[in-house]
């Protein structure tokens, strides 16, 4: 089979075509690739690609998930937001993050929707010691985040049906029963936020409102991680829709210039 960039019969293309085919062989359809679908979608032999993805994974560029498919790495992800167009959302947030941040002393996420994975492309840590496992450029389920059932809630349908017909068990108190999680997002659609406890990490609690953009689509989601909601989920509700109302105003400014 002939790979997106080329084929294997090609040895004349020099050492940064190859690295250019590899991250080419990645697309919205295919985020995660083993290495024999990296060679093949790069048109290199599998020698070949198995030394430059090496490479490229020992330097951040690309990363290795647990299963064995690589994705594209942290350094490759932080080169990314210096692009226009994919640090507007980031830069228009930012100040609300700050904001949010001070009120709440909390952690504090951004994210979007990564195929059927949520992205995150922002994070303030907060000063309480809770266990939280995500990072900025980081890619988690969307059944164990607040921002992530934020987002599966106004997912379309296809994506939905894809991400409830494979919920990991992440912790004893991740929800992983198809039906329970429908209601928590059509719970969230009415209400306006999500929540998870204990989830995504044990020892952390969440909750999340989505942000929408120029044309009142949902485009992102605010979240906070804290030890406990309690009596506090309100407040924090509050605090993180009067951010994001901020944010759609500042998106929709942007769209009018």
């Amino acid at each position: 089979m002939v790979g997106v960039a080329g084929n294997n019969a090609d040895p004349g293309r020099s050492v940064t075509a190859r690295v250019l085919a590899i991250f080419a062989a990645f697309d919205r359809r295919h985020r995660e690739l083993r290495l024999t679908d990296l060679a093949d979608r790069a048109g290199l032999s599998l020698p070949t690609a198995h030394r430059l993805v090496a490479e490229l994974a020992a330097g951040g560029m690309l990363a290795r998930l647990p299963d064995g498919r690589y994705v594209i790495g942290p350094k490759t992800w932080d080169l990314g937001l210096l692009a226009p167009v994919q640090s507007g959302l980031r830069e228009i947030a930012s100040p609300f993050l700050q904001d949010l941040y001070g009120a709440t002393l909390a952690t504090v996420h951004l994210a979007v929707r990564d195929g059927h994975r949520v992205l995150y492309i922002d994070r303030l840590s907060g000063h309480a010691s809770v266990p939280v496992v995500s990072r900025t450029g980081s890619r988690l389920p969307m059944h164990a985040t607040g921002v992530g059932k934020v987002l599966l809630a106004h997912s379309p349908d296809d994506v939905q049906q894809a991400v409830l017909a494979d919920l990991e068990r992440i912790t004893p108190f991740t929800v992983t029963q198809p039906g329970r999680l429908r209601q928590q997002l059509a719970r969230a659609r009415h209400e306006g936020f999500a929540q998870t406890s204990e989830e995504m990490s044990l020892g952390a609690c969440s909750v999340a409102v989505p942000v929408r953009g120029g044309r009142d689509e949902v485009v992102a989601a605010l979240g906070i991680v804290v030890a406990q909601l309690g009596r506090d989920r309100p407040r924090l509700v509050t605090a993180l829709q009067v951010a994001a109302q901020g944010i759609h105003r500042s998106l929709v400014d942007a769209a009018a210039r």
